[in-house]
């Protein structure tokens, strides 16, 4: 095999990974960020050692330049000929997609049509695509859909109880969103659990975006986010679900339009809106116990109430559970609200914690539950990037 670039384009950054395919060795990964801002910033790993650089980097065709000039510069690779396969991250793929795709006119076009309903991505992974294309004019492509691993959930739980047109007109319904990041989890605990034929699977990928999925034997059956990914739970600066009679409340007591009062859903709420402190689940931990700092607490409480709730919910629907998972970068990281979360469960399931484990820190694949709980709770370090890897070799027959 080969090479294998692995992408992951935002509105205004660009992440990446180079792997050796089939082993899955990175061979180098990597940021461009602010890019369009006065100063832009620019991470590459090279022999094991972060190189950083600050310079102007006004579009995403420049970050595509600047990545592969590095790449031979810093003799990662000898030429870009070496490149086998570039897989793009693509956050919504609407009902077209319940599979990663190689790359074709018609793809771009759909993609391009659904930026309405991921305004802050699809046009930017569009922009991350066409400079890999231009650059590497000769290698096949890739897009991986965020959207994809929940086009299995059927119509009575991703249909809203709106009228049925606003559905087969305009096509609003539950899409759920990271995607890639639950299958890759699901997969990595079914292993876990000795491959069997029948698994119920709970993920919570919890960061600064946060959502969770009730997996049945491999398959998603429900998710957490929705027509949108405001939608779910309590996130680091989105509220989640919330009563939508809250919207014009607030506008006329704030004297807000519906867009002002949408960008406080999606901006200023969740942690930071709560805890007034941040919305990186770090900082209020800090505050918590370094501080004990009162709105740190709330906001972990409630945090992992919400959570709780849609573990019970999914817990139902799977008729049981073989596995509570924890991934991304809160549900990897913060022990003290793993450890809320299951106790606020833990009465009703019969699932307890290892403290000890629980506590112990790692980037490894593991169980943290007690020998005598009865359901597994595990941490799964979330690998998106590997998964577009694997994808892209699927699709383009490169094993």
């Amino acid at each position: 095999m080969g090479k294998v670039m692995a992408v992951n384009a935002g509105s205004s950054s660009l992440k990446f990974q180079l792997f050796n395919m089939p082993s899955e060795e990175v061979i180098t990964s990597g940021l461009v960020e602010r890019i369009g801002l006065e100063k832009g910033n620019f991470v590459i790993k090279v022999n094991g050692e972060k190189i950083k650089k600050e310079l102007p980097i006004p579009d995403h065709q420049v970050a595509v330049e600047l990545l592969l000039k590095a790449l031979v510069d810093y003799h990662i690779v000898e030429n870009l000929n070496e490149i086998d396969a570039v897989g793009h991250r693509i956050v919504h793929g609407g009902e077209y997609f319940d599979d990663s795709v190689v790359v074709d006119e018609d793809v771009v076009k759909k993609v391009e049509e659904l930026a309405e309903l991921a305004p802050l991505h699809n046009p930017a992974h569009i922009i991350g695509y066409n400079a890999f294309k231009e650059a590497l004019p000769d290698v096949g492509h890739v897009f991986v859909f965020d959207t994809a691993f929940h086009q299995t959930l059927d119509k009575e739980r991703y249909l809203y109880p709106l009228p049925l047109e606003y559905y087969t007109d305009l096509k609003v319904r539950k899409y759920g969103a990271h995607g890639t990041s639950h299958k890759y989890c699901a997969q990595q605990v079914i292993h876990m659990l000795g491959d069997p034929k029948e698994s119920r699977i709970i993920i919570c990928h919890l960061g600064n975006g946060a959502s969770i999925s009730a997996v049945l034997d491999g398959k998603c059956i429900d998710t957490s986010m929705g027509f949108t990914p405001l939608a779910g739970l309590m996130m680091g600066t989105r509220c989640g679900d919330v009563d939508p009679s809250i919207m014009p409340y607030l506008c006329k007591k704030l004297n807000k339009t519906p867009d002002e009062v949408l960008e406080i859903y999606n901006k200023k709420s969740g942690m930071l809106g709560v805890s007034g402190i941040s919305s990186d689940s770090r900082d209020i931990e800090n505050a918590l116990f370094k501080e004990g700092d009162e709105r740190a607490l709330l906001t972990g409480l409630l945090y992992a109430r919400i959570v709780s709730k849609y573990i019970g919910q999914y817990y139902a629907e799977l008729g049981g559970c073989d596995a509570i998972v924890f991934t991304a970068g809160v549900g990897e990281n913060a022990a003290y609200l793993r450890r809320i979360i299951i106790d606020n469960v833990s009465r009703a399931f019969g699932v307890f914690l290892d403290e000890e484990l629980n506590n112990t820190r790692s980037d490894e694949n593991r169980v943290i539950s007690h020998q005598y709980s009865q359901i597994k709770v595990m941490v799964i370090p979330t690998n998106e990037e590997v998964m577009i890897a694997r994808d892209t070799v699927r699709l383009l027959n490169l094993e």
